[in-house]
């Protein structure tokens, strides 16, 4: 028979594990790191936005934020307030540009970075993605009239592409490697690049097709233009942008864009913003989903490696 002693200390024994039992239950709730705990204690999450990038993330005519890729985060941002029980949650917004997305990310300045960002292995060392929500390649636009469909088909013709992009080395090395025989004009943006097709100065312009389809829409003439059907280069991941190293966070975004992908939702999101009349003045960009997109819904991959997809 154990004394009265031996019985107390028992008691308090289980008493106390009982208190632990019970703190450890609220501790784990307290026990939120990074951004999920940061978001905790503000009630708020930043989403970066883009002024101009049609149609992931631009400036409707009020002057709003709107597009395919805000709409994500703002799904994103619901998911986050379902996952922390903040039924207030505040959804902040902050501009971004190329330039600042990767630094406003990794300072904690915004959380979530919706634009049309591509996933490679050099940006990996800085960020980290969510589920792809895009796939673009390198194409070329030219007017319908000049029948130009294939990269063969530009032999010895004059071509444009902006200058510091990936696109302009890849048409560099497609000529070298062709034979192709091509002059190739550097411009300082896409609106010139593309003005010197509109005006004959160039055959074709080289570029992110998805820009391409934008501009050709926005254009005075939408239907004298075609993109090339054949690409110069494998799919390019474009993907939300989160902070390196944060785990938890990740899960849960990762968590809510799989899910929206592999919903009817999804596929309503995409032709949206990309086969409908977009605001503000009603341009269609005529990209129907690609069949590595429709790949890349069914089975969602935050991979940055073109040959994934």
């Amino acid at each position: 028979m154990r004394s009265s002693h031996q019985r107390s200390t028992l008691s308090a024994l289980a008493l106390s594990l009982a208190v632990a039992v019970s703190a450890g239950g609220s501790a784990q709730a307290q026990d939120l790191t990074g951004t999920l705990k940061k978001i905790k204690e503000t009630n708020a999450i930043t989403i970066g936005y883009r002024d101009a990038s049609v149609p992931f993330s631009y400036l409707d005519g009020d002057q709003k934020p709107v597009g395919y890729a805000f709409e994500i985060c703002q799904k994103i941002a619901e998911a986050v307030k379902t996952n922390l029980k903040l039924p207030n949650l505040e959804v902040k917004l902050n501009p971004v540009t190329s330039a600042t997305r990767i630094p406003l990310i990794a300072n904690g300045t915004i959380d979530l970075e919706c634009g049309s960002t591509t996933n490679n292995p050099d940006r990996q060392k800085q960020a980290t993605f969510t589920n792809t929500h895009f796939l673009t390649a390198t194409r070329f636009v030219a007017k319908k009239s000049a029948k130009l469909d294939k990269i063969e088909d530009l032999k010895g013709k004059t071509v444009v592409s902006t200058s510091g992009t990936t696109n302009i080395r890849q048409i560099n090395e497609a000529n070298t490697a062709r034979n192709l025989g091509l002059t190739i004009l550097p411009a300082k943006d896409h609106a010139e690049a593309f003005l010197m097709v509109e005006t004959g100065r160039a055959a074709a312009f080289v570029m992110d097709d998805v820009l391409l389809a934008s501009l050709a829409a926005s254009s005075k003439e939408p239907g004298a233009y075609a993109i090339s059907s054949e690409a110069l280069s494998k799919p390019e991941p474009y993907g939300i942008m989160l902070r390196k190293d944060d785990a938890p966070f990740k899960a849960v975004v990762d968590e809510a864009t799989a899910k929206l992908y592999k919903s009817p939702e999804g596929k309503a999101l995409y032709d949206k913003w990309f086969t409908k009349p977009i605001p503000p003045r009603g341009i269609n960009l005529n990209l129907p989903m690609s069949e590595a997109m429709a790949k890349q819904f069914a089975t969602p991959s935050d991979s940055p490696d073109p040959a994934a997809y």
